[in-house]
């Protein structure tokens, strides 16, 4: 990770769970990290707490709506302005809605390609262009997908959800196709989890917090930090390596 010192990464959706994990081990590594959500009350006591450990890096959280592409190209253009660009981009944020195929709302399955299809793309996009901007030729741009991303849940409650992950499955490796087309040792990663012990079940079963809580009381889950080793593992790998998806599970998981 030496060659990361002082670079530059974003991290969307960093207010909690992974995208907080991956923000800190990044910041101890000794890099600026861009940390953006909706609301960054959270951002800003991490960053707070990163600095009183005495990490070697910064945290700099930003305001951001993902589901808003203005937004997003704002905050590039800020990320230029201060921080000369990206070097890193690290396409964490994601969410699900308990919107069945059959019976689900429009609203709900737009909102989920909105922020996990669409948003991954457009920083993806805009990340490149930084890293071409300045001849950044070792950039890395990291998607956190899900397992869900590699085989359909048998729960209607998640099929739309797993079809966006399947989206990120390709939109990796078709980052990496051209990326190869264009020249370039920028590589692209996807990570894949399984279930991790976050606020995302509580979030994607706010009706049910018992239904929730199962979910991590079923099996020794993996922790937000397993996710984060995971993404300093795959930056520090050799620049002549390229690692194209990392799954990961919990031992006790089935499927």
């Amino acid at each position: 990770m030496e060659r990361w010192k002082g670079r530059v990464a974003l991290v969307t959706g960093a207010s909690v769970g992974i995208g907080a994990a991956v923000a800190r081990a990044l910041v101890q590594q000794g890099m600026r990290v861009v940390g953006c959500a909706r609301n960054v009350d959270k951002i800003e006591k991490l960053a707070a707490e990163c600095q009183s450990a005495g990490y070697s890096g910064t945290l700099i959280p930003y305001k951001c709506d993902l589901s808003n592409e203005e937004e997003i190209l704002s905050m590039f253009s800020a990320i230029k302005t201060l921080h000369k660009g990206v070097d890193v981009c690290i396409n964490n944020a994601g969410l699900a809605h308990n919107e069945p195929l059959l019976s689900g709302r429009t609203e709900g399955w737009r909102n989920m390609i909105d922020v996990n299809v669409l948003a991954l793309s457009i920083c993806t996009r805009e990340a490149y262009k930084s890293m071409k901007e300045r001849n950044v030729d070792d950039g890395h741009i990291i998607n956190i997908n899900s397992m869900g991303g590699h085989r359909v849940v048998p729960s209607a409650d998640e099929h739309f959800y797993c079809a966006t992950k399947y989206a990120v499955t390709a939109l990796t490796e078709g980052i990496r196709q051209e990326l190869r087309e264009a020249n370039t040792h920028i590589r692209a990663t996807c990570i894949s989890p399984g279930i991790v012990e976050t606020e995302f079940a509580f979030r994607h079963h706010n009706s049910d917090p018992e239904k929730a809580a199962s979910v991590y009381e079923s099996m020794k889950c993996l922790k937000a930090e397993d996710i984060a080793n995971a993404v300093t593992f795959v930056l520090s790998a050799p620049p002549h390596v390229q690692i194209g998806d990392v799954q990961m599970r919990p031992v006790e998981q089935v499927s």
